[in-house]
């Protein structure tokens, strides 16, 4: 089975999925970042994401992806900051389009010189708009975001309506990892009726498994965490939230 289909079918149960962001430079080496992602597996995350907006290629994403693989059976996706996010180790990976960018390298040029190394290592292509949020954190830096206001929702809906007719599957809001604040409540609720087709992914300052369950009734299919986890707090209760 493909990821794609993997996720969808958990969506199509009525599942609410939660997935573990591994970002092997925040951690002080290669084993306890494997470690958490076994962490995340055995407290019923639904898939890991290995990636980050800089530094995260080479030897360390194929080590630690390679380890994570050897020990664990989670679906392993890449959450690329760059073409050099990249390793045929893993399973699949966000192919983002950065649709707030500033700089047409984010939106299409980073895809197109990407794809044949993508399509060479076998990678499964899950097809994502990506927009960034206030406050933005590094991401919107490096990704030149025209960083949509919080207090503007619409613009939001807008973007995942244009998404959606555009044929993108899936939706993914950042507001930056550990940011203060998580995306809006009422700008998901915006988002998924304004784009009911759209696999709606959250990212970004969610800190409590409270406010996980809010996002997930605001409208959100799949949330993604990973500074709480980097911070060795129990990820039981963040699944938990899941069954709202």
């Amino acid at each position: 089975m493909s990821v794609h289909d993997y996720l969808q079918e958990k969506i199509k149960k009525g599942e609410k999925l939660l997935f573990a962001v591994i970002d092997p430079i925040d951690y002080p080496s290669i084993e306890k970042a494997v470690e958490t992602a076994g962490k995340a597996e055995e407290a019923g995350f639904d898939a890991l994401l290995v990636g980050g907006s800089t530094e995260v290629q080479g030897y360390i994403l194929d080590e630690t992806v390679k380890r994570i693989k050897q020990n664990f059976s989670l679906p392993v996706i890449l959450f690329p900051g760059n073409i050099g996010t990249l390793t045929p180790h893993a399973d699949a990976l966000y192919f983002m389009s950065l649709l707030n960018s500033r700089n047409a390298y984010w939106i299409t040029k980073a895809q197109l010189l990407a794809l044949p190394v993508i399509k060479r290592m076998g990678l499964e292509i899950l097809s994502t708009a990506y927009v960034v949020v206030e406050p933005g954190g590094t991401v919107g830096w490096v990704g030149d975001a025209d960083l949509i206001p919080r207090n503007k929702p619409k613009i939001l809906a807008g973007f995942a309506m244009l998404a959606q007719e555009i044929g993108y599957k899936y939706f993914l809001m950042d507001v930056g990892s550990n940011a203060p604040e998580h995306v809006p409540l009422e700008a998901i609720s915006l988002v998924k009726k304004a784009a009911p087709d759209i696999t709606v992914i959250v990212a970004g300052g969610v800190k409590t498994p409270e406010q996980l369950r809010e996002i997930y009734k605001a409208g959100a299919d799949i949330v993604q965490i990973g500074t709480v986890l980097e911070q060795g707090k129990d990820p039981r209760p963040f699944v938990e939230a899941k069954w709202i």
